[in-house]
């Protein structure tokens, strides 16, 4: 298993980006044929398609280990970015929030490589201080202090979504690494205090949350993109209407080739394509962990359960808002979303998770130790 797990891994996020690239061909074609810009939106995707290959394949080919004696400088960074955000002239206000910086449409969203960065940083720490893991000092309140400074600077960008998936993130790489339940449960609080002060006190943030509840009341107002994503899911069915047939991609569902695109595979491509999206990330995500398990140090381990952990709660979050079971949050879907950041980092990842497969420790089953051989129950005759 573990000597396929790479095989699978690629072939999943291919099959993502295949799928990616063909429905914002789909998404995009009648825009360019009512006379809009020859697919602009298709061939920036192509061009950041190409720069994340190459960042992927850097990543695969730096020795990972590099990235532990490296976290403090990358977390310095990534923090630096963030603040960057906030710099008039650098920083770029979109509806009301500042998530990117950049200038015209050459823009970056940092929060996207923080939270590769927040990994990195966290893995570097509980593999450093093992022996500490579980004490409260360097267990708990060190490592805890990097997870908020980070979740901190995401949130007040008003990204709440960035910030709850960079909190989520953080506290599974600490769990992994065996920090106390009692201790992560403070972690939790406060992280549950500080998405509680930003839904009270940002706007639309509560009315978000209770739109959910029912969007048909609020289909003409801030429920109106949950509203048409079901109506796209329900009207492609199981066979699903056809590649490029989609109609509620015509100026009825907002952003519908970047947060809402998994909308348009369940209209074009039915049940079956929404189910082949979740059973190639459900692939990714067995893969990685696969990975991670067989990594040949402690840092391996935690940075590819990190890593992969990201990914599939990304997947898990953008699935959960185009589906109504969760508040309407920017966030998109991994590898198949349109946006630069998002591809770049979520290659950079993937890179980084093919190098640790390279290095891990690939045994059979007969190689394995006895003491890890699960006994097999067999029936009293």
């Amino acid at each position: 298993m573990a000597r396929h797990s790479i095989f699978l891994l690629i072939l999943a996020v291919v099959s993502l980006i295949a799928l990616g690239i063909t429905m914002l061909a789909s998404t995009t074609f009648e825009i360019a044929h009512e006379g809009g810009e020859d697919y602009v939106t298709l061939w920036r995707q192509l061009a950041w398609l190409g720069v994340s290959l190459g960042a992927c394949v850097f990543a695969a080919l730096i020795d990972y280990n590099a990235w532990m004696r490296w976290r403090w400088h990358i977390l310095i960074t990534a923090a630096v970015l963030l603040a960057l955000c906030y710099v008039p002239m650098i920083g770029v206000k979109i509806n009301g929030s500042r998530r990117w910086i950049g200038w015209q449409s050459l823009r970056m969203q940092p929060s996207e490589f923080a939270k590769i960065a927040l990994i990195i940083a966290l893995a570097g720490w509980f593999a450093t201080h093992e022996v500490l893991t579980r004490t409260f000092w360097r267990g708990f309140v060190l490592p805890g202090l990097i997870l908020m400074g980070i979740v901190g600077l995401i949130g007040c960008e008003f990204d709440l979504g960035s910030a709850l998936l960079a909190s989520t993130v953080g506290l599974g790489v600490m769990f992994m690494a065996g920090t106390k339940l009692r201790y992560l449960s403070l972690i939790v609080l406060l992280c549950a205090g500080g998405l509680w002060a930003g839904v009270k006190y940002l706007p639309n943030r509560f009315e978000r949350i209770m739109v959910t509840f029912d969007l048909e009341k609020h289909r003409e107002g801030l429920g109106l993109q949950q509203w048409v994503s079901k109506l796209a899911f329900g009207s492609g069915g199981v066979e699903g209407r056809g590649l490029g047939e989609g109609r509620m991609k015509l100026s009825y569902l907002p952003e519908a080739h970047t947060d809402f695109i998994f909308p348009m595979v369940g209209e074009e491509l039915g049940l079956r394509g929404t189910a082949a999206v979740v059973l190639a990330f459900a692939v990714l995500v067995m893969a990685g962990m696969v990975i991670s398990a067989y990594a040949p140090n402690r840092f391996g381990k935690l940075l590819g359960a990190g890593l992969t952990f990201l990914l599939g709660m990304e997947a898990l979050l953008n699935m959960g808002v185009t589906t109504a079971l969760l508040p309407n949050k920017g966030l998109p879907l991994p590898f198949v979303s349109y946006g630069g950041s998002s591809l770049v980092a979520a290659m950079v990842a993937v890179g980084i998770l093919i190098n640790i497969h390279r290095q891990g420790v690939h045994l059979t089953w007969d190689q394995l130790p006895v003491i890890r051989r699960k006994r097999r129950w067999t029936p009293q005759l």
